[in-house]
């Protein structure tokens, strides 16, 4: 049943060339609270125990618009804080934290990338998952074409938009339409989820399969229809304290903001499920 809403890999080597790389190409996805540089990340959390000085959060894309504003509310909480924000497709974050990529927390929007991390050794402690989150489509405002179904998207008439299969949210699109078993050849696989999103804003696409909080950051731009099969491919999202922190302590507190009541609350306006 349709449902309008008016709303808007490897596992890198560790030498440093690789570590270089990877880093670079995460500099054009790379956001904060303020585009200035951020702080000595090296300077330790005060002898009080409160958090003090700059950390590092490599996220996925779907997180952005969450994060920063945990990310400033966290820096107002505790004056003299910086968080600095990559946001980018789980995938090439995880790569880029094996490949030596400078980081104190990451934040995956799925357990399969995450594994990427911790089977390298480089997360300090057990990852905790934080939140869910649910595929849903994203159409043109109106919905023009009519789509109510994931069947639907399989039309040769449509030009549909899917994010690579690499990434978390391409995967779960691939485990919703096996599950269907409907064969759909998009015109396009995007790096991450707002790329594909960006596609059906821009017009370049008829239809996109995105998570439900893009859906709902993107306002009146695009609209969302509800799809069953999204039921069978909602992803964990697990977060953890990198081992290569220099500024542990404020990596924790910043952490345990997300996992608190504070967090889940910004996470659920956004339209996140709980764990």
């Amino acid at each position: 049943m349709t449902r309008t809403v008016r709303r808007t890999r490897r596992r890198m080597p560790r030498a440093a060339g690789a570590g270089a790389a990877a880093l670079l190409a995460l500099s054009a996805c790379s956001s904060s609270g303020s585009d200035s540089a951020k702080p000595d990340s090296s300077a330790p959390a005060s002898a009080s125990g409160e958090p003090s000085g700059g950390i590092t959060v490599f996220a996925a894309a779907s997180l952005k618009e969450s994060f920063t504003t945990l990310g400033e509310r966290f820096e107002k909480a505790h004056p003299g804080t910086k968080v600095t924000f990559s946001f980018g497709g789980s995938d090439a974050l995880a790569a880029s934290i094996t490949g030596g990529a400078p980081a104190d927390v990451f934040a995956s929007a799925s357990p399969r990338t995450m594994e990427i991390v911790t089977d390298a050794g480089d997360a300090s402690g057990a990852p905790a998952t934080f939140v869910r989150n649910q595929l849903e489509i994203a159409t043109l405002p109106g919905n023009p074409d009519r789509i109510a179904s994931l069947k639907d998207l399989t039309a040769p008439d449509l030009k549909v938009v899917l994010c690579d299969k690499t990434v978390p949210c391409g995967a779960a699109a691939q485990k919703a339409l096996d599950a269907s078993e409907l064969k759909l050849t998009p015109v396009s696989y995007e790096e991450d989820v707002k790329s594909a999103l960006n596609k059906v804003v821009l017009k370049e696409a008829d239809a996109a399969v995105v998570y439900r909080t893009d859906v709902k950051a993107a306002g009146d731009k695009v609209e969302g229809v509800d799809f069953p099969e999204s039921a069978d491919a909602v992803n964990d999202y697990p977060i953890a304290l990198l081992k290569a922190s220099e500024n542990a302590g404020t990596a924790r507190a910043f952490i345990a903001l997300v996992r608190s009541a504070e967090g889940r609350k910004v996470l659920a306006e956004a339209g996140f499920l709980q764990p």
